[in-house]
């Protein structure tokens, strides 16, 4: 697979990620072996740049990519998340905690459960409104001059964030959501505040949480215990109006040759972008992988847009709860 920059300070990955939070929590069901198994996979294909956060569990996630890289730590880029205040028996209040301590706390735990000396890329996993940006970012960029960091990026910040973060700590990477049914990002000023100050942006959920695959179609179609069910895109009346979009994307993609899923995927990396698309399955992870070498035309890219545009997407894409925490 190609690799591609994330930022103007060195940090090289491949130029599609894997997000395994859905291996460990919100999701669903477990299945440790098969996410090891896809995992190995994603190794085999190039896919070495790996998306995990304490909260996933909590911990769990990372103790899971521990486990499945034992002897092959030097072949991956791992990203991982503080934010949450999780207590360490995993216990968690539900608020957040940017505080230089908490940060400190939390990579080392991090360290711990991932079982490294260092963290690739660390992100702050959402702004506390509580603390100043500078102070979280500095004590990150503490952790870089200590070596137990290599790159600082955060996670769904609004613009005047990111400038703020940046003149702290160059941030290599911003992570927010962003797909064919998410791209506020092109409108609020995130990505132009990017691209102007040389940052790289990891789309999470490029797949609108694996509604642009076409394999949803009914609220059934999510396990009892999925997350999904809780956010207003998933009722039922918002996956019937959706699955329209769907399947005019699918058209486009039938030109191709290709799936809906991998012309979304396809999409998004043209944007110059590095998603991490999740998944718990080999068989799915294949299919996104190949995404990553297909080139769209102009005259595609604008078919898509206007199947597609900002907005086109019903129902929200996160709880109130959720939104409130996002773009700070």
């Amino acid at each position: 697979m190609k690799t591609s920059e994330l930022g103007s300070q060195g940090l090289v990955v491949s130029a599609q990620g894997l997000g395994c939070m859905g291996m460990s929590a919100f999701y669903g069901g477990r299945d440790d072996a098969e996410s090891v198994a896809t995992i190995h996979r994603a190794l085999e294909l190039g896919v070495t740049f790996l998306d995990t956060a304490e909260v996933y569990g909590p911990f769990l996630n990372e103790q899971l990519l521990a486990r499945a890289l034992k002897g092959r730590r030097d072949e991956v880029t791992i990203a991982t998340k503080f934010a949450m205040e999780i207590a360490d028996d995993g216990t968690t209040a539900g608020v957040l905690n940017g505080s230089p301590a908490y940060a400190r706390k939390a990579l080392e735990r991090s360290l711990r459960h991932l079982e490294t000396d260092h963290i690739d890329l660390y992100y702050l996993h959402r702004t506390d409104p509580n603390v100043p940006i500078e102070e979280t970012v500095g004590a990150m960029g503490e952790f870089v001059a200590e070596g137990k960091v290599r790159y600082v990026g955060i996670s769904e910040p609004s613009p005047e964030t990111i400038r703020r973060a940046h003149a702290t700590f160059p941030l290599s990477a911003v992570q927010s959501e962003y797909s064919l049914f998410e791209r506020d990002a092109e409108h609020n000023g995130v990505l132009d505040t990017l691209r102007e100050l040389g940052i790289g942006f990891v789309p999470f959920s490029p797949l609108g949480r694996g509604f642009l695959s076409g394999d949803i179609r009914t609220v059934d179609d999510l396990e009892a215990t999925d997350a999904r069910r809780n956010l207003p895109r998933f009722s039922q009346e918002n996956i019937d109006a959706n699955l329209k979009i769907v399947d005019r994307l699918r058209e486009l993609a039938e030109q191709r040759n290709i799936d809906v899923a991998q012309l979304a995927l396809a999409w998004v990396i043209n944007q110059g972008t590095v998603p991490i698309p999740g998944t718990t399955k080999r068989r799915n992870l294949e299919q996104n992988a190949a995404a990553a070498a297909i080139e769209l035309t102009a005259e595609e890219t604008a078919a898509i847009d206007a199947v597609s545009p900002q907005g086109v997407a019903s129902g929200a894409r996160n709880t109130p709860a959720g939104l409130k925490r996002d773009r700070l």
